[in-house]
Formats: structure tokens, C-alpha cells, sequence
């Protein structure tokens, strides 16, 4: 895993410290612990995992830049957000995932792997934009929820001015709206595109 992990993060441009691997090798041994009773995410394929899940959370990590606070939207078995959380600890990351298991899982992954900003929360995104007094957010991402063309103008709802909201795009290209700029990248054999949209 380590090996894997290293290389494909490289050839992201993202390099990984000796904390943020034993941070990502905890994350896979709890995910694989709560998968023998629970389905938090469809595969317990190692392989599967390290490249598809982590590695790909990680191509968000360049596109952030200087910004320090996050919602990942649909959060599921947390990934981008809590693997983004794990590997760059001054990020302040709240999940919002309203299935129960799930959000049992990210609480738990929060407590064992000391992740002091990463914030999980049991509910939508419509029920926590409507209890926000402001958009705290200075970014917004979401994976394998909506189709991008569907998530940007939903994240856009969740970001202060100025804000950046990530889609994560898969093998069909998305209709973008003005002004989003898409930026493919390589994950094994397969080509996806991190999407980057400032809305006005």
C-alpha cells in the first residue's frame, strides 16, 4: 500500500510525509474493520481502495490552494474530505453525510485517527445551508453523488464569495457553466478531471 500510495500521489504532485501514510494506513485497516459488518463503501478490494478511493482524493489536494475551509458534501466513507483531513491537518473539514452507518463510520474515524479538524455531521446540504447565518466555507466538493453538472451550482450555494467549488468527474465530460475549467489527471488506466468553478 505504502509503495502505491507514494507513486500515485508523486505522479499527482503531491507529496506525502511519513505522518500522513501511518494517518492513511489507519484509515484503510479502520475502513476494512467496519466493512466486515457494514457497507461504508461498495468494494474491500485493497487495491481498489488505495488507487480509486485515496489516491484519487488526493487530486483535489493541488487544486485547494490557500484555502482553510472545506464541506464535503455526501461525504459517504469520506472520501475526498476526511483523507484531505488526515494528510493536511490545518484544513478544517466538515462532512455532511446523512445515512446513519456512514456518519457512525466518520465520527469514528475522526476519535481514532485524532482528526481534531474534521467534523462529520449527520444531515443534507439543504438542511445545513438553511441553519448557516453565513457561508463559512471557502470551498465546497462533493464525489460520486451528484453528476458534476448537478453539484456545482448546489456548492456554489455553500461558499462565500470569492469561494471555489471542486467537482470530481468521472469518464463522461460534463457540460460546464462560464468560468469552470476542467484539469484531467491519470488514476491507473483511467482519466478523470478534478473541475474547478468560481461561481459569480
Amino acid at each position: 500500500m505504502r509503495e502505491i500510495l507514494e507513486r500515485e500521489a508523486a505522479a499527482l504532485g503531491v507529496e506525502l510525509d511519513a505522518n500522513a501514510i501511518q494517518k492513511l494506513e489507519q484509515y484503510l485497516a479502520l475502513l476494512n474493520k467496519w466493512s466486515r459488518s457494514t457497507n461504508v463503501v461498495g468494494t474491500t478490494d485493497p487495491d481498489e481502495l488505495v488507487r480509486y478511493h485515496l489516491v484519487d482524493s488526493l487530486a483535489v489536494l493541488p487544486h485547494l490552494g490557500g484555502a482553510r475551509r472545506l464541506v464535503d458534501v455526501g461525504a459517504g466513507g469520506g472520501f475526498p474530505g476526511a483523507v484531505l483531513a488526515a494528510v493536511r491537518p490545518d484544513l478544517e473539514v466538515t462532512a455532511l453525510e446523512p445515512i446513519h452507518k456512514k456518519h457512525a463510520f466518520l465520527s469514528a474515524l475522526r476519535r481514532e485517527l485524532g482528526l481534531a479538524g474534521f467534523t462529520p455531521l449527520a444531515e443534507r446540504d439543504e438542511a445545513h445551508r438553511a441553519q448557516a447565518a453565513d457561508r463559512p466555507y471557502e470551498a465546497a466538493v462533493s464525489r460520486a453523488t451528484w453528476s458534476v453538472a448537478e453539484w456545482l451550482p448546489r456548492g456554489a450555494l455553500l461558499v462565500q464569495s470569492g469561494g471555489l467549488v471542486l467537482g470530481m468527474e468521472g469518464r463522461e465530460p460534463a457540460e460546464l457553466p462560464p468560468g469552470a475549467t476542467r484539469h484531467p489527471y491519470r488514476l491507473g488506466e483511467r482519466t478523470r478531471a478534478i473541475i474547478l468553478y468560481r461561481p459569480g
